[in-house]
Parts: C-alpha cells; structure tokens; sequence
C-alpha cells in the first residue's frame, strides 16, 4: 500500500490537510490503534504533534504502544471526539504507518522545539488515508485522501439518503 509523509498530503490537499490538523488541535489527546503481538487491536490515548512538515507521535520508553509500533508499524488515530455529540465538528481519523525516528539531529531538533519528557520513543507517520465525517448543511459529508488519489467527497443527503459522490 502506497503511503505519504504528512508534507506530500499537505501540497496535495492544503485545505483538508489544515482542517484535520486544526481538528486535531482542539484537543490535546486523542485514540491511537496498534497491534499487538496476536495481532488484536490496542487502543490507547497519545498527544500528536505537527511539526517540520510532519506529524509525529511521542511515547514514553518502553510502553506497550510503542513496542507494538516498533514490531508493526501499522496504526489508526482517531481525534477526540470532544465532550458532546453535537458533530459540531468533523470526525476525524488518519492511518498509516509509523516509523520510529532515530537521527540524532532530528531527535535534537525535535526535543529543542517540544521539550518532551526524556526519554521517549518519536515516531514519524506515513500515511496511507485520511478520513474526515462530518455534518454539513443536514449532509452527513465523507471526505477520504488516500496517496496518489484525488480527496474523494461524499455526501448522504437527509432526502432519500442516497448518497452522491463529488470529486
């Protein structure tokens, strides 16, 4: 499956790309899915960061999350959902893979700007889509990025609930 850094989403789709990171920045955690060893999902809470073109996740040293990432790197993160169940706002989810970062100089770099605590695990994702599901005009509206691919939009409307795809 064909993947991308969070800069190539972000030169392909600027307007989505700002808005799942604004949805991202309206809270400071959210829902990471790992695997663990017998292949069952994991869930866990995380703090994600946007930073250098990337988007990143921090861990502390050891913790279940990242030794399921360090042994398959395939995740799903879910932004909270927030206190209410208005969907004022979009639901939003992106998958991929992580990769862990080990360069001193950008282990460096990133501590300098974020002040993390030490030690941890820093993991750069790749992406292989990006969901966002939301309610527009009485529409419940799916916009879906994958690598490579136009945003797909897709609108459910209130009328026959048949839904209608723009591209």
């Amino acid at each position: 499956m064909t993947s991308s850094s969070w800069a190539a989403f972000r030169a392909a789709e600027p307007d989505f790309a700002d808005s799942v990171q604004a949805r991202f920045g309206q809270h400071k955690h959210h829902i990471l899915a790992t695997l663990r060893k017998d292949g069952s999902p994991r869930v866990t809470g995380l703090e994600v960061n946007f930073r250098f073109g990337e988007l990143w996740l921090g861990m502390m040293p050891n913790s279940r999350k990242a030794l399921d990432l360090r042994r398959d790197p395939r995740f799903a993160m879910h932004a909270n959902p927030g206190p209410d169940d208005t969907m004022e706002y979009a639901d939003v989810r992106v998958s991929g893979h992580a990769v862990e970062e080990t360069d001193p100089d950008v282990l460096a770099r990133f501590i300098g700007e974020v002040k993390p605590p030490e030690p941890f695990h820093l993991f750069r994702t790749e992406l292989t889509e990006v969901v966002s599901t939301g309610v527009e005009n009485e529409d419940l509206v799916v916009r879906t990025w994958r690598p490579g691919k136009p945003l797909r939009t897709i609108h459910r409307g209130t009328d026959d609930g048949t839904p209608r795809e723009i591209l």
